[in-house]
């Protein structure tokens, strides 16, 4: 900022520091102990205090860089020691004896409980639906210990309908077995509950009014399209019941993520409607304040208080506050104010991607968006055009190292997918809460409120569906922890360089020439599917989900993995438009409970499975999902034949029935030979040794003989040594999942395979796997990005 003088300031960086210092130790005592926590946090008091004392006993005259440099490292050691005590002492309530020893014994538990978020209804799977339910955890009572009192966060995991329909505010009582919670988070323990919960009282009048309202906007979103009417009520008040998952992701690629849940966009679109009102009746900024902080903690209710709301309400106050003091220049203290009181009050933030975009895209608009817009008004550039430039693209440079560290990429769409998608955000937000708030009233003026807040969200969803199939809208670079850290370094590094008007100029010449060469070689050969792939084993964690090409478009997709999300995504990154077979090799989870991905945006022409009857749940799964496409789950048995293009598909097994073996469903496995381009490949499904044994007596060496072989049951112990023998695969896939808890795959069966020659490609390792047709044999292609597990 210039001053009269000519001279430039730079923010009051003191509480700056102080939020950072909470933040990374709040981090790091996630992944501790509560003694050890303590003890960080005593280290950072006790070296603020030595750092001060120096500070104080310096001579006066020293430079005020060098003074304000002292002062930032005191408030950074200061806010280490407020951090990892602050978390420690949440960390302690978990780690007291009679509580951890509930946990460690699973005896049956009684707990009261009060809800503080809806319930969530858990994705696929073959058995019954299961919800997740955030609570506070007031009382646990073990059969023969007493009473334990507490207040501490936790989640239950409801296996009842009764469930469904809880409030947040809703005390409930729940019998159960307590579950070690996952580390890194504040949670005490997970509460499986397979009974419903007793209820007692009722939520407060504000909760059951919000969720009268929630209700109302889904009931007049119910007549929208699918697309717009499942994203409207999520960008306006958070519920995504709707939202379809695949579009999700497109917002996701598009780095438009932010406009799938409440933000703080809303916020601060709602507050300034609210404020401009009130400075119509000519209120002053305290008034102006009161009425927005008002109308603040109502959209926080609303839109339900959890962390992705509060944090984008905290956003919206720092506003709030810069307005009540009259000071501008407040707001960069404000928002490193704002997020030391959020995590303080909630250390569990400080590992919540969405609290750091959310405070990165605050600082950006803050510090780089005023600057950027000016210089371009001095170039000549119209008031509402360099606005509309600078404040997507400070945000997006702000955030960028955690996107990047979180994707693996680097965005080259978000900025304008983000700049053409901000003339929608208002009227759908606006609209939205308009619907909402008088569905009540006027159930039909609601829908007629929707459906005008339809036109501006469809806008919204066909920018993140262009934007998502862009061949070339992100470049590779490394993920993580290293890849964000060196993408930090980069991005100050040129914000310092770029205030001399040469480096400017160099740099835009490099962007340029990279984009302009590297462009071609993106377009040209976008890297995935591979040309003349012949099959694909999905990365779906641990389960199977294999495809095999059937023309422009067109797949034949075996098993479905264990959820729809990952097939789904690998469907699209084939661009399968249309699956003419969905052939399932048996119903165990991990092979359909991601069916519902299969179908989800895509035409299904047959299904086909196993004629066995278990599991019974997963047998209905597939035949609900095919029943819902109007077709019907057909059984395929040996001497079935299906021929498309140039594929064609026999069914080698299951022989007679298999009773009374290790598993009788995976020894009743489909077994298919496909045939692509004139290359073989043999799918094994779950087949454990008694079947492959069977086939191997049944068929012969001659019928079994493969280039590409699905290795059985995730590359188990119980192979059949002479099956693998006489297949001799040039490539072995293995569909697996990370750090599984079955010791897949085994080590001595890949030994045998790679002795007989086999390339082995597992997808735990590699992410998706390809093997593809190449002059003269078969060459092997990885896509990389394996799921966690």
């Amino acid at each position: 900022m210039s001053e009269a003088g000519g001279t430039r300031r730079l923010p009051d960086l003191r509480l700056a520091g102080f939020a950072l210092g909470i933040w990374l130790s709040s981090l790091a005592a996630l992944h501790m102990s509560a003694r050890s926590g303590l003890l960080v946090g005593g280290a950072g008091l006790i070296t603020a205090g030595v750092l001060l004392l120096a500070r104080l006993r310096s001579p006066g005259g020293a430079p005020a860089q060098r003074g304000a440099v002292r002062w930032i490292a005191v408030t950074v050691a200061l806010g280490a020691g407020c951090g990892a005590v602050a978390t420690a002492a949440r960390l302690s309530v978990r780690e007291a004896p009679a509580l951890a020893a509930l946990v460690r014994s699973g005896e049956p538990v009684e707990a009261e409980l009060v809800v503080r978020d809806d319930p969530r209804l858990l994705p696929g799977g073959a058995g019954p639906p299961t919800y997740l339910v955030a609570v506070e955890l007031r009382t646990v009572t073990g059969s023969e210990a007493a009473p334990i009192r507490l207040a501490a966060r936790a989640l239950v995991l409801g296996a009842d309908p009764g469930w469904r329909g809880l409030l947040p505010g809703q005390r409930v009582s729940a019998a159960g077995r307590l579950l070690p919670p996952r580390p890194g988070d504040l949670r005490v323990a997970v509460l499986a509950a397979r009974k419903p919960p007793l209820l007692h009282g009722r939520p407060s009048w504000a909760q059951r009014a919000a969720g009268v309202l929630r209700a109302g906007l889904q009931r007049a979103c119910e007549p929208l399209p699918d697309d717009s009417g499942g994203l409207l009520p999520g960008l306006v008040v958070g519920d995504t019941t709707r939202l379809d998952p695949a579009l999700e992701e497109d917002f996701r690629a598009t780095g438009m993520t932010h406009l799938t849940a409440v933000s703080g966009t809303n916020v601060a679109i709602l507050l300034g409607v609210v404020l401009f009102l009130v400075r119509r009746i000519r209120a002053g900024p305290l008034v102006s304040a009161a009425v927005c902080a008002v109308a603040l903690a109502g959209f926080v209710i609303l839109a339900r208080p959890s962390p992705s709301v509060i944090r984008a309400a905290a956003m919206g106050a720092i506003g709030l506050l810069a307005l009540a003091s009259g000071r501008r220049r407040a707001a960069v203290p404000a928002l490193a104010a704002a997020a030391a009181v959020l995590l303080v009050a909630d250390p569990e933030l400080a590992a919540d991607p969405g609290f750091a975009l959310s405070v990165l895209a605050t600082a950006g608009l803050l510090l780089l968006a005023p600057p950027w817009r000016d210089g371009l008004r001095a170039r000549g550039c119209p008031a509402g055009v360099a606005e509309a430039l600078a404040v997507p693209a400070a945000a997006q440079l702000a955030c960028g190292p955690v996107v990047t560290a979180l994707s693996g990429t680097i965005s080259l769409i978000s900025v304008p997918a983000n700049l053409v998608a901000v003339p929608a955000i208002a009227p759908a937000t606006l609209l939205g809460v308009g619907a909402a708030v008088l569905s009540p009233l006027w159930p039909e003026g609601a829908a007629f409120l929707a459906w005008l807040g339809h036109w501006p969200t469809a806008w919204l969803v066909v920018v993140a569906h262009t934007g998502a199939r862009i061949p070339a809208g992100a470049v590779p670079w490394p993920g993580g922890a290293p890849g964000g850290l060196l993408l930090a370094a980069i991005t100050v590094a040129f914000l310092f360089a770029a205030r001399r008007a040469v480096i400017r100029r160099l740099a835009t010449i490099v962007a340029l020439g990279a984009i302009l060469g590297a462009l071609p070689v993106r377009l040209l050969a976008s890297g995935w599917p591979p040309p003349h792939w012949l099959v694909v084993a999905c990365a779906v964690g641990q389960g199977d989900a294999v495809v095999l090409p059937a023309g422009a478009g067109r797949a034949v997709v075996v098993d479905a993995g264990p959820e729809p999300d990952p097939v789904d995504r690998c469907l699209r990154r084939l661009r399968v438009r249309e699956v003419v077979l969905l052939a399932v090799s048996h119903f165990h989870a991990d092979h359909i409970g991601g069916v519902s991905g299969v179908f989800r945006g895509r035409r299904v022409t047959a299904v086909i499975g196993p004629d066995w009857p278990e599991p019974a749940a997963g047998r209905n799964a597939v035949e609900s999902a095919a029943g819902g496409a109007g077709i019907a789950l057909r059984t395929a048995g040996p001497g079935w034949t299906w021929t498309v293009g140039d594929l064609r598909l026999d069914v080698l097994g299951p022989g007679d029935p298999m009773r009374g073996t290790n598993s009788d469903p995976n020894n009743n496995s489909l077994i298919l030979r496909a045939v692509v381009a004139g290359r073989s490949v043999l799918l094994l499904g779950d087949a454990e040794t008694e079947q492959q044994d069977d086939l191997f007596h049944r068929v012969g060496a001659a019928g079994l003989r493969a280039d590409v072989m699905k290795v059985a049951h995730h590359g188990s112990a119980l192979q059949s040594p002479e099956l693998l023998d006489v297949v001799d695969p040039a490539v072995a896939l293995v569909s697996v999942g990370r750090d599984n808890d079955y010791g897949h795959p085994n080590g001595p069966v890949l030994h045998r395979l790679e002795l007989g020659g086999a390339r082995i490609l597992r997808t735990d390792e590699m992410g998706d796997v390809a093997a593809v047709a190449a002059p003269g044999g078969l060459a092997v292609v990885a896509r990389g990005d394996p799921p966690a597990r």
